[in-house]
């Protein structure tokens, strides 16, 4: 008796852990308005549920893109590479085709304006064996960093699922990973994306253009009414489109609101 006593309560204990979940399948209409394939996550973390579109998809890998600027910031800041929001880079010179990356950057208007070179340089400077030490101790999707130091998440072997995007934030956000008070509150501040009396939220987008199969990201999570509402959504698409940027972001935006997390 004492012992199926015991099992009952491991099992209880099991089942109880665990989050709740609520597909959306209904949110495939936000994706069928700009002709997209992708999924979605969102965490509601006060009542421990996550709620998820395209379930399987949710479960993939894909390359990061400027997603992996958040780790990439989080360990130059931490290895002293970068040594604060002000770090400044001067520009190369080189013309690229987004225009505010044609200019001088710090880590704030880096992030902000996604400037690949500049973390580029970054990663540089950190160098392989420290990254490849952050990288594996932080549980960063596959942790495979082959294809070169500064181009391994644009068109390298680092792979990451949007469910890996919500639990790597989620640390973030308790800070749960081995970087220092002031790491986390110097990404926290450069991730604001949108703020206002309502709500803040911290995001990066990335977007894959160097791959042949694109794949688009907008990552981060709302901070709202003494609740934090974690986000990934994930697209993908085998040629250039012209909405594909702002997909990500509208299809964002739209289950955001309908969730009455951003309204």
């Amino acid at each position: 008796m004492r012992n199926l006593l015991i099992i009952f309560v491991l099992f209880y204990t099991l089942v109880s852990a665990q989050s709740n979940e609520i597909i959306r399948d209904d949110w495939n209409k936000y994706f069928n308005e700009f002709g997209f394939d992708g999924s979605f996550v969102l965490y509601d973390l006060n009542n421990d549920t996550f709620y998820r579109y395209n379930k399987e998809v949710c479960s993939q890998q894909f390359i990061p893109a400027s997603t992996f600027k958040i780790p990439n910031t989080l360990i130059g800041l931490e290895t002293g590479v970068i040594t604060g929001k002000d770090f400044e880079l001067k520009w190369d010179g080189v013309k690229r085709e987004i225009e505010t990356h044609n200019q001088d950057q710090n880590l704030e208007t880096a992030f902000k304006y996604s400037a690949v070179w500049y973390y580029q340089e970054v990663a540089r400077r950190i160098g392989e064996e420290r990254m490849k030490k952050f990288v594996d101790s932080i549980n960063y999707g596959n942790k495979n960093i082959g294809g070169g130091i500064d181009r391994f998440w644009l068109d390298g072997e680092i792979r990451i699922s949007a469910d890996e995007q919500i639990e790597f934030l989620k640390k973030i956000y308790h800070k749960e990973l081995p970087f220092s008070e002031r790491t986390f509150n110097i990404l926290k501040e450069i991730m604001v994306y949108d703020k206002n009396d309502n709500y803040t939220i911290r995001a990066k987008t990335g977007w894959a253009v160097r791959s042949s199969n694109q794949t688009g990201w907008f990552v981060g999570y709302v901070e709202r009414n003494e609740n934090v509402y974690f986000f990934a959504v994930n697209i993908h698409s085998a040629k250039n489109q012209k909405d594909f940027g702002k997909a990500r972001i509208e299809i964002t935006k739209n289950i955001l609101k309908e969730m009455k997390i951003t309204e």
